[in-house]
């Protein structure tokens, strides 16, 4: 029984949300059993989403100070509701909770893959479950324009829809050949989309590419570029030259779209992108050159930041403010913008020491297009890798900040961008269960050291997953593999969520069986091989076989030094990664490879003692549509005392290119106790090439000696 004050719409949910099976009825089968009580109104803002619930055998009480405190406290009854299902009653208790973080959010791209209505409805519904309170929208890219504008109708007659999809790895350079689109949302969807968020106290933040990311823009109208054209939307992934040319009719343009975008959603913050804008083309316009001297702008850095200006001055002139990823710092940070941070945790520490907002979305923790498990097992993604436990890990204030400074981080953030991810079912797939492990890093109850205790929450979690239907990853049952350093050398560490006493494993390279070798300690890795393992229970194969090749050298397991460090979202095992014995996969951005834009690798390994050797290997790679290019030159040196270096080798950027793969030199007979390897990155992408005039990206793996 339910009490007549119970607020409407919030109640509607919860009854729908519980199965037809679930009554409410106190112990004496009388009165009302669910209560709430409005607080009286507090004057800190902060406690809009506080609630209590408390269970006793009489009733279910709620209070709150508003309605989004009432829905929390619901999706919290739901969530006991259904852990104790088994024992059809739930445990007199009181909670008292709220969040730390006002921004919980989830991303999604449309653009690159578009997804329904109903669809986009079902991820706002898995937002609410978890008590995440922002959805970003990104609407428009250069593979396509997803929101309808009235006045602008070329938009969608033209924008979105493209002749063809990459697809498969993107170093396979292969197209589907089958036309996408035309897909977009009316504005009357959008706003069937923005009023059920808001029935579920969900913010749904819209985002309106600028100045880069614009080619389905510049298909529809391409007097907005600084060259003629034509444009077409984009096929292939990536980033590209030609962006919006800041001249008046390009603003007024920005101005109108933005006004009916303000007009479908009342958020505070209108996100404007201001990410991966090449300087290509303003380079080459002389109506970009002609702006920088007028107004006194050092250079095309600031040139972009003039951009984000006028667009900030006219958002806050319509009562609203303006968020960007955060290479809107370029050239100078528009006074009242915020930022969101995801080449890192920097952009978001520089925000907050100058008095900014932020929201903390670092690829390296909240990037759902990563990998999750072992790439070999895994579905085709854009790269990196993720695992639930590295999302749980994370916590959004940088150690950088001090306690004033932190309090202008609003939040975090995940990403799901979508040029991997072909229907909804892998987008359910890429979002869980990492979405749990985001929201209690949201709400500030994650704690690495209980992660096991987290872990065990998420396996009951997927039963509700089950009867929703919902494809969600079982990456978590597969045995994972982690290389550790061991009497010199390496030993391969096998773990499970599951009774590790049910893993089996082989070195031979068979599929292991119920009968294979069980683990009990780390596997000894002191020749080359290939180690399966998989989990069983009963005798019954329970996971995916996981399968990893080790190719030893001279400096396998050896203590390594790095000079400059890899780039946060690709440094997965740190510098140990290129000397545990695993060669990079080429067509796989994932855990293997270690990733550095604009700078050198310089690697020292010590041998322990003086070796013998005649030749040294390194692996790189190139992918020119992400950014990463072949090195420009190599050395070796040689040493005995780690500070005296004698260089024994130097080649250059066309012994790397024709090298192709991994690079194999023969450098003589050598006796030496260090080596050290530099590997000079290609500096700035040179015109002609996505993301010119930008640092270039070298990925690096193995280093070996025989």
């Amino acid at each position: 029984m339910l009490n007549d004050n119970l607020p409407k719409s919030e109640t509607e949910y919860l009854k729908k949300r519980l199965s037809s099976s679930v009554k409410f009825q106190n112990s004496k089968g009388s009165g009302a059993n669910l209560v709430y009580s409005q607080l009286p109104k507090s004057n800190n803002s902060g406690m809009d989403e506080f609630y209590s619930l408390e269970i006793s055998p009489k009733q279910i009480q709620i209070k709150s100070y508003t309605k989004q405190g009432y829905f929390l406290a619901i999706q919290t009854l739901i969530q006991l509701i259904e852990t104790h299902k088994n024992d059809k009653k739930i445990p007199t208790l009181k909670i008292e909770d709220q969040p730390k973080f006002s921004w919980r959010g989830m991303h999604l791209d449309v653009c690159r893959h578009f997804f329904t209505v109903e669809e986009v409805k079902q991820y706002i519904d898995y937002l609410a479950m978890y008590k995440l309170n922002t959805f970003h929208w990104h609407l428009t890219d250069d593979q396509g324009w997803r929101i309808e504008i009235k006045k602008y109708p070329k938009l969608t007659q033209i924008g979105s829809k493209r002749k063809e999809s990459m697809i498969g790895a993107y170093v396979d350079n292969t197209f589907d050949g089958k036309p996408y689109g035309p897909y977009f949302y009316t504005q009357e969807q959008i706003k069937e989309v923005v009023k059920y968020a808001q029935d579920r106290h969900i913010t749904v933040v819209p985002e309106i590419e600028m100045p880069g990311h614009a080619l389905a823009a510049l298909s529809a109208y391409p007097e907005l570029a600084c060259t003629k054209g034509p444009f077409e939307p984009a096929t292939k992934w990536g980033v590209f030259d030609d962006v919006f040319c800041p001249k008046e009719e390009t603003f007024k343009f920005l101005e109108n779209v933005l006004d009916e975008v303000m007009g479908l959603f009342p958020s505070q913050y209108i996100h404007i992108g201001g990410d991966e804008c090449p300087k290509t083309r303003w380079k080459e316009c002389a109506h970009c050159q002609e702006l920088i001297k007028k107004n006194n702008l050092k250079d095309e850095h600031g040139l972009q930041s003039y951009f984000i200006h006028r667009i900030e001055k006219y958002v806050n002139s319509k009562g609203r403010k303006i968020i960007g990823w955060d290479e809107i710092l370029e050239g100078g940070l528009a006074p009242n913008a915020a930022v969101m941070s995801w080449t890192g945790i920097k952009g978001g520490v520089e925000a907050a020491k100058s008095g900014h907002f932020a929201v903390m979305t670092p690829g390296s923790y909240c990037y759902f297009d990563h990998y999750q498990g072992d790439p070999a097992t895994e579905p085709n993604a854009f790269g990196g890798f993720t695992p639930l436990d590295k999302v749980y890990s994370y916590n959004p204030i940088p150690e950088e900040l001090n306690a004033e400074q932190a309090k202008y981080i609003l939040g975090v953030q995940a990403n799901l961008w979508t040029e991997y991810i072909l229907d909804f079912k892998q987008v359910q797939y890429m979002i869980f269960p990492r979405l749990m492990a985001l929201s209690e890093v949201g709400w500030g109850t994650s704690d690495p050291k209980n992660y096991k205790e987290f872990e065990g929450r998420v396996i009951n979690q997927f039963k509700v997953l089950d009867k929703m239907n919902v494809n969600y990853a079982k990456s978590i049952y597969n045995v994972s593999g982690k290389v550790i350093a061991a009497n010199n050398g390496t030993a391969y560490e096998l773990s499970t969520s599951q009774n590790p006493d049910g893993i089996r494993y082989t070195v031979d390279g068979t599929e292991p069986n119920a009968n294979s070798q069980g683990y009990k300690n780390p596997i000894s890795v002191s020749k080359s091989m290939t180690i399966k393992s998989a989990y069983f229970e009963n005798g019954q194969l329970k996971s995916a076989v996981s399968s990893q090749q080790f190719m030893t050298s001279k400096t396998t397991g050896k203590k390594i030094t790095l000079e400059q460090q890899p780039n946060e979202n690709y440094s997965f095992g740190g510098a140990f990664t290129l000397v545990d014995g695993i060669i990079g996969n080429t067509r796989q951005l994932g855990k293997t490879w270690l990733g550095f834009q604009g700078k050198d690798v310089v690697a020292t390994i010590d041998l322990g003692q003086k070796t013998q050797f005649s030749e040294v290997y390194f692996n790189t790679l190139e992918n020119k549509g992400s950014w990463i290019h072949r090195a420009k030159s190599a050395q070796i040196f040689v040493s005995d005392d780690n500070k005296n270096f004698k260089m024994i080798k130097e080649i250059g950027k066309d012994e790397i290119l024709n090298a192709k793969g991994k690079i194999n030199l023969n450098v003589g007979n050598q006796n030496s106790k260090y080596i050290k390897l530099k590997i000079e990155n290609a500096g700035v992408i040179p015109a002609g090439n996505p993301g010119a005039d930008s640092k270039a990206w070298l990925f690096v793996d193995e280093i070996g000696v025989n």
